[in-house]
């Protein structure tokens, strides 16, 4: 129960970020959600076993004026970095990629400090995942061919052509064998081109040219109430980088984009 309560608490803070951005029509989640909605369903043995199987995320997208970036380096000093791990932490921070790690007592503070900055969320995103089963948050398309560039793993910049095709996050938690309440999450970037096949011989040499950017991987062990931003150290214009791409977005005014994974709900 303590769990439950904690994810809805989560649920109305997360909010606040949005503020009156929101639109005069959205309820508050207190409205929508009862607590019984979030509890796992015990009417069924079948419905019970397939929940034992999956680990739920949310993921909000924020936005901030290009204009206000620095208040990034704020938001990683308050976050902590030691509980995350990384592929090649120097490759990583090379990319201009930064991440930190919050749990929920640490939300109210980071929440005032992105809407000082005028933060927006500009989109939610639910992830259910089963055990060790990567699910893709799709980022931005490539129209067309485009070369991009990036730190790969020996430090070294490297250029590759792609597109077109989509530009993502990969997604993928797993739970620790021993240990309840908790799970690993993979964050890592991917380019993937479309699959215009169902016939596996053929989608695998389509996928062949899938690009997964392991310099930027990160991981983290978590449990419901804890969350990972990711964003860039600074504001990147140029979306010929793989921090651009993924951190920036030009509108009337340029944005710095950001992502918040919350882990709400493990079912052992």
């Amino acid at each position: 129960m303590n769990h439950i309560t904690q994810i809805a608490l989560f649920g109305f803070v997360c909010l606040a970020v949005a503020g009156c951005n929101s639109g005069e029509n959205d309820e508050p989640i207190w409205e929508q959600t009862k607590i019984t909605d979030l509890a796992p369903s015990t009417n069924s043995r079948d419905a019970t076993d397939k929940l034992l199987k999956t680990i739920n995320f949310n993921v909000f997208i924020l936005d901030i004026p290009a204009e206000n970036a620095s208040a990034l380096d704020g938001l990683w000093q308050v976050l902590y970095r030691k509980p995350l791990h990384f592929k090649d932490y120097d490759a990583f921070a090379a990319n201009i990629f930064a991440a930190g790690f919050g749990q929920l007592e640490l939300w109210n503070t980071i929440a005032d400090m992105l809407r000082a900055a005028g933060g927006e969320r500009t989109e939610k995103i639910s992830v259910l995942l089963t055990d060790d089963r990567p699910d893709d948050i799709v980022i931005g398309r490539l129209s067309s061919r485009q070369t991009i560039f990036y730190t790969a793993k020996s430090g070294s910049t490297e250029a590759t052509t792609a597109g077109p095709g989509k530009i993502a996050l990969r997604v993928k938690a797993q739970k620790i064998p021993g240990q309840r309440g908790v799970c690993n999450l993979d964050v890592v970037p991917v380019f993937s081109p479309p699959i215009s096949t169902s016939i596996p011989q053929l989608a695998d040499r389509e996928r062949a040219g899938e690009l997964v950017f392991t310099s930027c991987r990160l991981r983290a062990k978590m449990s419901p109430g804890d969350f990972v931003l990711l964003g860039p150290q600074k504001y990147i214009s140029r979306e010929v980088t793989l921090g651009g791409l993924l951190f920036s977005r030009s509108r009337r005014k340029p944005i710095v984009r950001t992502y918040l994974f919350v882990c709400t709900r493990i079912i052992d």
